[in-house]
């Protein structure tokens, strides 16, 4: 039901009294929508401690040409007490990785310095380092730490693999306690079968493309990212 009173005092040139009256339904649901993201936001929030990190894992990280190992306990800084990992899909036998998850970090690359400046927040792939390195020279990220879990279970442990050994995407939270590293959250939405018509939209908060996408009378449709896009000259 659309209120009496306005919900704001602006309009747009020749606008129709049918379209304000259509945007104001749909304002209403943006409203009830904010409410909500701010409704589940909180009781993320408010999660108790989830289990204890399974083992102090090792990672290969690539740092001025060498490579060094570094340990899962490492990855917290400077008084920061929340580690987020997002598992890139990459598998060791994988010429490219996966378009989607490359589409998610070609994104997360601008941001990563300014979600630093609160967080830990690194990304973890079970291809090798090198392979690593090299894809993260032809994408031209920057700022991303990236991880090779090559050498350990961390993948498989923390729902990024599954029990064939095919790679998952995921996006992992942990936090630094007195007691030690306790996992946090999971994007666990992936693992749940989407109601018809609904993608499983897991990681869909932190992958700005869809948003952008929705706004658009065409919507998302069944589009799906690309490592590399052919572009047709107009004809």
């Amino acid at each position: 039901m659309i209120p009496t009173q306005k919900l704001h005092n602006n309009t747009f040139p020749n606008e129709s009294n049918e379209y304000r009256k259509a945007r104001n339904r749909l304002l209403i649901a943006e409203i009830n929508l904010r409410k909500q993201i701010s409704t589940v936001n909180n009781l993320r929030k408010k999660l108790p401690s989830g289990g204890k990190l399974k083992k102090d894992y090792v990672f290969d990280e690539l740092k001025n040409s060498k490579i060094r190992k570094i340990k899962f306990t490492d990855l917290f800084h400077d008084k920061k007490n929340s580690l987020i990992i997002y598992s890139m899909m990459y598998d060791p036998n994988w010429d490219e990785a996966c378009p989607a998850c490359t589409s998610i970090l070609d994104g997360l690359d601008g941001s990563a310095p300014h979600v630093n400046v609160r967080t830990n927040f690194v990304v973890v792939s079970k291809a090798p380092i090198q392979k690593l390195e090299m894809w993260r020279k032809k994408r031209g990220w920057n700022n991303l730490r990236l991880l090779s879990s090559f050498n350990n279970s961390y993948n498989k442990d923390y729902l990024a693999e599954d029990s064939k050994g095919e790679q998952l995407p995921a996006l992992n939270v942990f936090q630094k306690r007195p007691g030690g590293i306790f996992h946090f959250f999971n994007t666990e939405l992936a693992y749940v079968s989407p109601e018809k018509g609904q993608d499983p939209r897991h990681v869909d908060l932190i992958w700005p493309i869809w948003s952008l996408f929705d706004l658009t009378p065409e919507g998302r449709g069944r589009w799906f990212p690309e490592n590399s896009y052919s572009r047709k000259k107009d004809t």
